[in-house]
């Protein structure tokens, strides 16, 4: 029988079990309140109540409903004296509690698992949370109310997953947050310090509540979306949410959002592992626990002068991290986003990079050994990475090699900026006063050693475009050598620039050479070949036709 049909056949009865749950938790609360009587007879009183109802239930299993209706309130307040005894006066240590409240829910699911007894365990639950919520104890006992649930959570989600009884399963999840919610603004506890107790016990629940849902799919077939998926993201949000309060004046809210964030990231991982597949379950996971993830490490740098340089890093180390993901898991997505994140990136870093800090090492300048130059390389290795070794699925070869082409074009002008900055720091630090004419000629013969670097990679990839590119870049520094660098007064350190720039034209040429004479042997080497292949197929078709000369 599923929940809806049990639902709709006994729903008035766990309605009236409902209610005479509560009237005797008032009447149990009330006789408290006045004194009547002491309490030892209300813990023995309770004791003797529940276990009578329990016996007469079992004895009552010719008729199963009614069964299990009684010993459901018979559990219910087995609870409900439990609650009194160990968390509303402490009138029990912890260990009793737990004692008492194993005994407890054990009896009860296994007599439930034996004889699928589902009416019984949705009215023991009921009494189970309902118990200790309106009675509001008086006394600070937390970590008897963290025992007592945590044995009612176990043995419910177990029987949950077996049975396949989702109700249970919600029923204790949206319950113990609730119980949490009510005795955290009941008690008002101390909030001081890091690892205070309210944070612990919050920490506890979505840590359980994680890996049980987890657990719960990968019993259920694998089946990892649907309610387990809903409950484990609300289970997220109310962590955080209590997270938040709860650290608001001790640590800053990007924390929790990254051990959230690195939690649903780490179950997209497991699900996948287990799948061998991305669903629906790892994309909500992923998609998550990454915008979480990038939500809290946007924040990092805030109110320094480091904070371009400190988002270059982390966007990078995203974008690394897509690509990671894409690769094994061939997810065509993710590809996608790291590159979209590292174009973005590219251009951000070239836009501030000339305002932020250079991110010296222990307050010495180092050229090319500083975290803005680190930042230059890193963009530039994670594209030549794309240029070389990334092909999106779906795509033609040809439209792989432009988007290759494209990569490799933006990584060198990474390049170029790396080593224009460079210099720029270098006069700055080192020369500054003596630094103008200097340092233009320097960066001539820079960008001169760039459109080399240009044309050996063209020669490298067998790509044409950095023939033009490099050309460019060449007859730029010509035009700034020759124009530009040589008005003024004439000084020596021009004419070394001269003849540096002519040996890089030199080697240009020689490149270019050796490129043609490769070129044109590749092309030789593919004619002959094309050539062989027509006699062979000539030979075949003559070999293959009759003699036209003999009579058949």
């Amino acid at each position: 029988m599923n929940y809806g049909t049990l639902i709709k056949k006994h729903g008035t009865s766990l309605l009236g079990a409902l209610f005479v749950l509560i009237a005797c938790i008032t009447l149990f609360k009330y006789t408290i309140d006045r004194g009547w009587i002491t309490d030892p007879m209300k813990i023995g009183l309770g004791l003797l109540f529940g276990t009578g109802l329990a016996i007469a239930g079992f004895r009552l299993q010719r008729r199963p409903i009614v069964s299990q209706i009684v010993m459901g309130l018979g559990a219910s307040l087995l609870y409900m004296t439990v609650s009194f005894s160990g968390i509303f006066y402490g009138l029990w240590d912890s260990m009793t509690v737990l004692l008492g409240i194993s005994v407890i829910t054990i009896a009860a699911a296994v007599y439930a698992y034996r004889f699928d007894s589902r009416l019984l365990m949705n009215i023991a639950l009921l009494g189970g949370l309902l118990s200790p919520l309106t009675m509001k104890p008086e006394t600070d006992q937390v970590f008897a109310l963290f025992l007592y649930l945590l044995v009612i959570n176990c043995a419910f989600l177990y029987l949950s997953i077996v049975k396949g009884w989702t109700e249970l399963r919600t029923a204790a999840f949206a319950g113990s947050w609730l119980l949490y919610t009510v005795y955290f603004f009941h008690f008002n506890p101390s909030l001081d310090g890091f690892w205070s107790m309210p944070i612990r016990y919050a920490l506890a629940a979505f840590l359980f509540y994680q890996i049980a849902f987890l657990v719960s799919s990968w019993k259920n077939k694998l089946s990892f979306d649907g309610l387990n998926l809903y409950l484990s993201v609300a289970n997220g949000v109310l962590f955080g949410f209590w997270a938040l309060l709860i650290w608001r004046n001790d640590v800053h809210f990007a924390y929790p959002l990254i051990f959230i964030g690195l939690v649903f990231m780490l179950s997209g991982f497991v699900v996948n592992r287990l799948l061998q597949k991305v669903d629906a379950a790892v994309s909500v996971y992923w998609t998550v626990g990454l915008l979480l993830f990038l939500l809290a490490l946007n924040q990092a740098g805030n109110g320094m002068e480091i904070k371009p340089l400190v988002n270059v890093f982390v966007w990078s180390i995203i974008s690394i991290v897509l690509l990671v993901l894409g690769r094994i898991n061939k997810w065509l997505a993710a590809n996608i986003i790291s590159v979209s994140i590292w174009i973005i990136v590219g251009f951000y870093w070239y836009i501030v990079t000339w305002s932020t800090p250079r991110g010296e090492w222990f307050g010495v300048y180092i050229p090319f050994l500083n975290w803005g130059a680190v930042a230059w390389m890193v963009l530039a290795a994670i594209g030549f990475y794309y240029a070389t070794s990334m092909n999106m699925a779906g795509l033609k070869a040809g439209s792989n090699r432009l988007l290759s082409n494209i990569y490799a074009t933006l990584s060198h002008l990474i390049i170029g900026g790396l080593l224009t900055r460079q210099i720029e720091n270098i006069f700055t630090e080192y020369f500054n006063g003596s630094s103008g004419i200097y340092m233009k000629l320097t960066l001539t013969v820079t960008w001169g050693v760039y459109a080399l670097l240009l044309f050996l990679w063209g020669a490298y990839r067998r790509e044409s475009w950095f023939r033009w590119f490099g050309s460019a870049v060449l007859l730029l520094v010509a035009v700034k050598a020759i124009f530009m660098d040589l008005s003024g007064k004439e000084s020596l350190y021009k004419v070394v620039v001269l003849l540096l720039l002519g040996v890089i034209s030199f080697a240009i040429s020689w490149i270019n050479g050796k490129w043609g004479e490769e070129e044109a042997q590749k092309q030789k080497q593919n004619q002959a070949q094309f050539q062989v292949n027509q006699n062979q197929s000539q030979d075949q078709s003559q070999n293959g036709s009759p003699d036209s000369t003999q009579l058949p």
